[in-house]
């Protein structure tokens, strides 16, 4: 669906996209998450034609985004809705006029019969049936960027694309957010790329992420497998602390990562007849799944037997310098 080829984005001679190669596909929500100025929205501008790049290739269905074909571009760009961190509503229309808008762009009538219809549906499919005469000085934060959904599908995209979307919101509004967004996912089928420097966004809606670090894709895969087993650069990103761990005997992490529930811990002390203290431990919701990480102390003496055992459980584990 969206082919990132090598590619490469420069402001004057600041590098700001390092040969990025990344594949989305069809019916996908993908995150792409990072610090900010790692380059995140400026490849978001890229994909749906806002931004030139001097390097690479960038395809979407197919159809390569290309600045200097403006008719092509223009016709891609209308499979592609786009939802901003400031809604970017305008106050003189009301809800049901700002969901219209785009039609009127492109040269759509909105008083057909047809265009009341599908407006007056996502006005409901976003849960703002009763506030479509309402103007956006009126609404929440969380029902204007509803209202910014409804605009956003209001052209029958074939990808969503969010930049920041849920940055201005608070927790529990986010979450009804990322839940419509899903909603949105798994009953029109839209691919959804999000951009964002939220790890609870990922966590929540995405099936894969790449993690960009000053232009570059430093990791990418499930959320589960970045976030509960992150290399150095994610880690330094959700800011663990790792001075916590006792400076003697040896620090162990143990990775959870699937549905077992096996009771390896208490297993393992059994079976080893050894002590060991648990240092810290984690658990993260993934779309619904429970996944977790745990740390244990043991003396160095039981290092290699511990070892060993979990590696016969099939245990993700690390040693902790």
């Amino acid at each position: 669906m969206i082919e990132l080829q090598h590619v490469k984005k420069s402001f004057g001679s600041l590098e700001v996209l390092k040969d990025i190669s990344i594949s989305i596909q069809k019916g996908e929500i993908y995150g792409i998450i990072g610090q900010s100025g790692a380059g995140k929205s400026t490849l978001l501008r890229c994909i749906n034609g806002l931004e030139t790049y001097q390097e690479g290739t960038i395809t979407v269905d197919g159809v390569l985004v290309d600045t200097k074909d403006a008719k092509g571009l223009r016709n891609l760009q209308k499979d592609m809705g786009m939802i901003f961190q400031n809604f970017n509503l305008l106050e003189r229309l009301n809800v049901y006029e700002n969901v219209a808008l785009p039609m009127k762009f492109w040269g759509i009538k909105t008083n057909t019969p047809e265009a009341k219809e599908k407006i007056n549906h996502l006005l409901d499919l976003v849960g703002l049936s009763d506030k479509k005469n309402a103007r956006p000085s009126e609404l929440s934060g969380g029902q204007k960027q509803r209202v910014a959904i409804a605009r956003a599908l209001v052209l029958d995209p074939k990808i969503l694309l969010c930049d920041e979307a849920t940055s201005a919101l608070d927790p529990a509004i986010t979450r009804e957010i990322l839940s419509l967004l899903q909603n949105i996912n798994e009953t029109m089928g839209i691919t959804i790329l999000v951009v964002t420097h939220q790890m609870e966004v990922v966590k929540q809606i995405c099936q894969r992420v790449s993690f960009l670090k000053d232009g570059k894709v430093l990791a990418e895969g499930k959320p589960e497998d970045l976030f509960i087993h992150p290399i150095k650069e994610v880690k330094a990103f959700l800011q663990e602390e790792s001075e916590m761990l006792p400076e003697t005997g040896v620090n162990i992490q143990l990775f959870f990562t699937d549905k077992s529930s096996d009771p390896v811990i208490t297993m393992m002390a059994r079976e080893l007849n050894i002590d060991f203290s648990i240092c810290w431990g984690k658990l993260e919701d993934f779309r619904s799944n429970v996944y977790g990480s745990l740390v244990i102390n043991v003396s160095e003496k039981d290092k290699e037997a511990v070892l060993n055992y979990l590696y016969q459980e099939n245990v993700a584990w690390e040693v902790l310098e």
